[in-house]
Formats: C-alpha cells, structure tokens, sequence
C-alpha cells in the first residue's frame, strides 16, 4: 500500500532527512521517548485520512504505490460487504468496511480516484474509503483483546469479528495452527460448542479432522473439553496468539504493532519476528513495529525478508532518524564476541560504554548510577554499559556500534599507549579518527611510551601519564584529549584500580571490585556511604557524558 515515507530529519543534525522505501516490514527502534510509538500513530493517521496532520512531528510525506484497476477490484471484493438486513443498496454503489466500521461508496468515484495516483483528491478517497478499513494498530492491550471468545454470528451471513471469518476458513486456521504449535507445543483450535459463542482453545492433540474441530456432535465435545482454554494461559501466550490471529485472519493491509515483545519470552520474540516478516512479504502487507526487544529484529532479520530497520533518536532538542543496513545488523548478530556481549541491545540506548573486563564494567557503572541519583547532571542516563575480553578487542565493539550511529565510547587503561601496530591502529580506526590524523598520534605516543621506559617508570602502577616530566605530560594530555574528542577514554592515572584512592582498596580486578564495593557501601543513609564529589573518576565519567550527549560529538559517521 504504502510506497515511500519521508521523515523530518535524517541521520545527523543538518543532514538531508530520511528517504524511506516501504518494505514489507520496518522496525522502528531506539532509547524510550525517541519517537518509536508516535511514528505508529503518524503512519495510522495518514491511512485513515489520505492526508499528514500539520503538528506531525516525525514524518513529513507519505506516498502510495500506483495501483492497477484490476488488481484493486479483486482486493476490494475481498472487503465488500453484503447489506445487512433492512439495509438498501445505492445502484452504483457498494459497501466496503470491515468488523467494525462500513461506509457504502459510489463504485465510479474510487474508481476515478485510483486514475489519479498520488494527487490529493486521490490519497483522500482512497485512505478513507478503502485503507482505513485495512489499517490496525495493535497495542499491549488490544493483542490481548483478540483471543478472547467472540460472537460466532449466522454462518450464511458474513463474518462480524477475525475469529468467525478465521473459523470458516480451514486454510488460514491450520496457518496460524502451524505458527503457534511452533512457538508452544500446543494446537490452536476455535471451540464452537457453547453455542453462539467462539473460543480459543490449545490442545496438546491435533483434532482429528475438520469436522471434530468444527462440529458440536459428542466427539467434538469431548475433544475440546481435552483442550486448555486460552483464558487460563499466561499473557506470552495469549499475546502471541492474539498477533497470528490477526495478522492471519484480520488480513489487514497495514499492521502497525507497538512492542511485539511485551510479555513474550526471548526465544517467542525471535520466532514472532520470523513470522511476521515472512507473512508480510508472502501476502504483500505493509507492517511497521516499534520495538524494544533485540530477539524480535533478529527474527526479522533473519527471515531473509527485505526489512527496513529505523533507529530514532530525541536528545537536547534535535531528533535523528538512521537507516541501519541489514548486512551491519547480522555482523553484530552472527559475531560470538558481539552476540554474548548483546551488543544489539545498544540499539535501545542513548549511548554505550565499553570497557576493557567485567570488573570494570561493573565499577563504571556503579559509578554512573550513584551520579545519576546524586549528581543527575554528570550521570549518563538510558546507558548500556558492556564489557570486551581485553582492550585488543574493544575496537571490535566499538566500530560496528559507531556504523549504526550509536554513541559508543571506549574505556581503556593507561597501557594501550604501550601499543603499537594493529592494536593502536584498530583503536584509532574504531573511533573514526581520520586516517590523516592518525600518524602523527601514532608519532607522539611512541615518544610518550619511549620517556616512561627512559624514567623507568610503570605506567599501570605508578602514577600514570601524571608520574611523566612537566613537558611529556603536558604532551600526554593533549595526546589523551584528542582521542577523548573521539570518544575513546584513557584512564590518565594508570588503570581501574588507580580511582577512589582515599578508600585505600587492595588486590587487582575482581578482589579489587569487590573489597572497592564494600568501601563505597550499599546503604545510603549511612554515613560511610560514597556519593559522587568533584574530581576523580566522577569527573571522568562526566566528561564521557559531555561526548555521548552532544549532537556534534566526534566519531560517529554520518554516512556508512
């Protein structure tokens, strides 16, 4: 239905806004509050009214696909309804709708409409005479709403709700019997025998045929009185549910699902995510989803179905808006490293952190959790904090993060001015520092590294680029805030152990975490208790902050 979406804005501030071709589904995704749900209801409202409200604040245009007579004739006889009882006919006209909502039509003029593609006349007659009818927005609630019993209504007459028209059509149930024996083990079936009424209900047998799914003699009793009701299932299963059913029976021509994911397991997320996009491209829907869950676009990815993945952003007064490219999402996906260190789930954050080792994971985010409800202001808010396996390998979290515009920042210790080579050059290349830049760093840090072996000095354990002459630490600073320009943070002090030196901490890594926690304390109303003060590590992870949450922060490229 829907052939381009053009939004307000683009990928950074300045930058041509976002182009988008309609694929069979695209998600919507980054931190709360960047605009994921209201794109839904912007999408909703040109469907139902063929026209853009003047206070949209994401999407600036919308265009149709052309739209051939014959092919819209056969999708409008599906949605044609037979007069009700009592109810005149216009000659010349038709009543088009669906379970809710019908209006009846002068055939002639949508027809006319269709002739005039695009214009306004045209996207207004054709949204609210025929694609509003084919547009449903399902939220957590209304997911919900959708597997419970209905009217059964006259079988001579058309359906009233999905689950009549689903149980009068034996294709489309053994469809969604597939995709939900699939996610639980169990068969969906829709019992009829209390009569006038449908119910969903899973049986841990398949029925036998149509007739004992279908019928009300003794065995279609008995086999469904076997069966659970979906009533007393968990709120996973009938979510689940409720968005197959739909998809399947509802048959809507635009799908709008704001987080799929609510109340489903990781595992259920994935296979959703799955289902859907094959569904969507088979049938040829369109299907927009707002998501929080990294389980549900991998699904979607790996479909192998054309999708459209979308990361919004709202920080400080300017929005963005990012094309992210499959290829770059399934490297994430597929990468050991990358996959169990859920590196996708910095798609849902403002921005990341990525340290060295678990234990500084842990301190640095304990670090910017206490600044946050003491000292909100320096504190890093809607923040993943995740953790490579030594500071060779954070690059390799970095750059891929960075390809898809989210701010990631790297922590490292001071030794990584020990590093030449591949390992410099990796470091530097994940931040993006232009390549031009990048010798004379190389140059200056092998100077640094030189004078600490001179003044036979432990650059981890003694002090850091602060234990250096005035002149090689004058130059050690600029070296280290031309690479924080970037991004890419270097403990000036040595390593993690070298912050909160009052507390007086023993040991390295691990014993140091845990003796370091037991100083700070975990009471806040004792008197012991460490909050945030100037200086220190506090005003490092302020200055971490100032990077991610700028708009024209460095290091993060504008085009892939």
């Amino acid at each position: 239905m829907l052939d381009r979406i053009k939004l307000k804005f683009g990928s950074w501030v300045g930058e041509n806004p976002l182009d988008l071709n309609v694929t069979p589904i695209t998600v919507f995704v980054g931190p709360n509050n960047s605009g994921k749900s209201k794109v839904l209801k912007e999408i909703q409202q040109f469907c139902r009214e063929g026209n853009l409200d003047a206070r949209n604040v994401i999407i600036d245009e919308a265009i149709l696909k052309s739209i051939e007579q014959g092919r819209f004739e056969e999708k409008l006889a599906h949605f044609t309804k037979e007069p009700n009882e009592h109810e005149s006919v216009s000659e010349g006209s038709l009543i088009v709708g669906n379970y809710n909502e019908r209006i009846q039509i002068e055939k002639s003029s949508l027809f006319q409409s269709i002739s005039q593609n695009n214009t306004d006349y045209f996207r207004q007659l054709f949204c609210q005479w025929f694609l509003k009818f084919n547009t449903l927005l399902l939220d957590g609630q209304g997911r919900m709403q959708l597997v419970r019993e209905q009217q059964g209504g006259n079988l001579q007459s058309p359906p009233e709700n999905s689950l009549s028209a689903l149980f009068r059509d034996d294709e489309k149930r053994r469809e969604v019997r597939r995709i939900v024996h699939d996610a639980f083990n169990l068969h969906f079936v829709i019992d009829p025998t209390d009569l006038g009424k449908l119910k969903v209900r899973l049986s841990e047998s398949a029925p036998a045929s149509e007739m004992e799914e279908r019928g009300v003699h003794s065995e279609a009793v008995q086999f469904h009185s076997r069966a659970k009701k979906i009533d007393e299932l968990s709120d996973g299963v009938k979510a689940f549910t409720g968005i197959v059913l739909e998809l399947v029976a509802g048959d809507p021509m635009v799908l709008l699902v704001d987080e799929p994911e609510a109340f489903l397991h990781p595992s259920l997320s994935y296979k959703l995510g799955k289902e859907v996009s094959v569904t969507a491209a088979s049938q040829n829907k369109n299907i927009f989803v707002s998501t929080h869950s990294s389980n549900f676009i991998m699904g979607c990815v790996q479909s192998g179905v054309p999708i459209n993945i979308v990361r919004l952003t709202y920080s400080q007064g300017d929005a963005t808006a990012r094309l992210l490219p499959n290829d770059n999402l399934l490297k994430l996906m597929r990468n050991p490293l990358l996959r169990s260190t859920s590196v996708v789930d910095g798609l849902f954050y403002e921005a990341v952190i990525v340290t060295e080792s678990d234990a500084d994971r842990a301190f640095y985010q304990e670090i910017n959790d206490r600044l946050l409800k003491y000292s909100p202001d320096n504190g890093i808010s809607s923040c993943l904090f995740i953790n490579a396996q030594n500071k060779q390998t954070v690059h390799q979290i970095i750059k891929p993060l960075r390809e898809l515009g989210i701010p990631a920042a790297a922590i490292v210790d001071v030794d990584i001015l020990k590093e030449g080579g591949q390992v410099w050059s990796n470091f530097l290349s994940s931040g993006f520092i232009p390549q031009i830049s990048q010798t004379p760093l190389g140059s200056i840090r092998q100077s640094i590294k030189q004078k600490f072996t001179d003044e036979s000095i432990d650059m981890k354990r003694d002090g850091g680029i602060s234990a250096l002459p005035a002149e090689e630490k004058e130059a050690a600073q600029n070296l280290l805030q031309q690479l924080a320009d970037y991004g890419l943070f270097v403990v000036p002090d040595g390593e993690l152990e070298s912050w909160l030196k009052p507390l007086e901490a023993s040991g390295h890594g691990p014993k140091w975490l845990v003796e370091i926690f037991e100083k700070m304390g975990e009471n806040p109303e004792s008197s012991t208790y460490v909050k945030p003060t100037s200086g220190d590590v506090w005003a490092f992870l302020s200055l971490i902050k100032q990077w991610a949450m700028t708009s024209s922060r460095k290091g993060i490229p504008t085009k892939i």
